[in-house]
């Protein structure tokens, strides 16, 4: 089985080949960039110092960037359990979208089809764990909100390709704006650690900013109706379920 891509190769990446088998995730990004084309320029060009793997457009048509056995530069300063550096072991894949500065919209029809194309063939080609397929929010809490609250995680964990609770959006909703006790809140930090969110905040940054950056992650990943950076109770029983799934 085979993509059918166009081939736009980007200068940005690391020129030392690895191995398939240090490839274990993918990770989802919007382009943040009011024209697909000023975005398409940036990827492809050597000053920008970025690039990615695949880039879905808005017609849903995908362009290879960087050739999977390569480090793309894509990820950043980025963590996910006991992994630093995902570059080096994902492939990365940026999907036209303005994002949140530029009147953030939800992705087309075309790209979603596309992108559970794409994303099947790599799960299937390099074994990749479905716990293992990540938004670069999850990875960088701090600096990144994409693909954002409008990414179909839901939809895409029932076609196997990411993960998602196995609660009802009754019984989830029912418990929203719920407060919960400082000891829940510690429960509910344990909970995403045990996920795979980095406990450490990077060093600019103080820990209570922090870790309203990576509930806000959490909330953009798994509750996107109502990403307000605040545990409730909603976001708790969330958590327990996926950490008791996961682990």
């Amino acid at each position: 089985m085979s993509i059918k891509t166009i081939l736009n190769y980007s200068p940005n990446f690391n020129s030392k080949k690895r191995n398939f088998k240090q490839i274990k995730f993918i990770i989802f990004h919007y382009t943040g960039m009011k024209k697909e084309s000023e975005a398409i320029n940036k990827l492809t060009e050597i000053q920008s110092e970025v690039s990615c793997h695949y880039l879905v457009k808005n017609n849903g048509e995908i362009i290879k960037m960087v050739p999977d056995l390569y480090v793309a530069w894509h990820a950043g300063i980025s963590s996910w359990k006991n992994i630093s550096s995902l570059n080096n072991n994902s492939i990365g894949i940026e999907i036209s979208n303005s994002g949140h500065e530029f009147n953030y919209k939800h992705f087309s029809k075309k790209q979603i089809k596309s992108i559970l194309i794409l994303s099947k063939f790599l799960i299937k080609k390099y074994k990749i764990n479905k716990k293992n397929i990540l938004g670069h929010s999850d990875i960088a809490p701090s600096r990144k909100k994409d693909p954002g609250e409008k990414f179909p995680w839901q939809h895409f964990a029932k076609q196997g390709v990411g993960i998602w609770h196995s609660l009802s959006a009754k019984l989830s909703k029912k418990n929203r704006m719920i407060k919960v006790s400082l000891l829940d809140k510690k429960k509910f930090f344990n909970n995403i650690f045990k996920i795979g969110y980095a406990k450490k905040s990077p060093k600019n940054i103080k820990n209570d900013k922090y870790f309203t950056f990576l509930v806000q992650a959490f909330q953009r990943r798994f509750r996107q109706e109502l990403v307000n950076g605040k545990i409730d109770n909603e976001c708790l029983i969330i958590s327990e379920n996926l950490a008791k799934k996961l682990n």
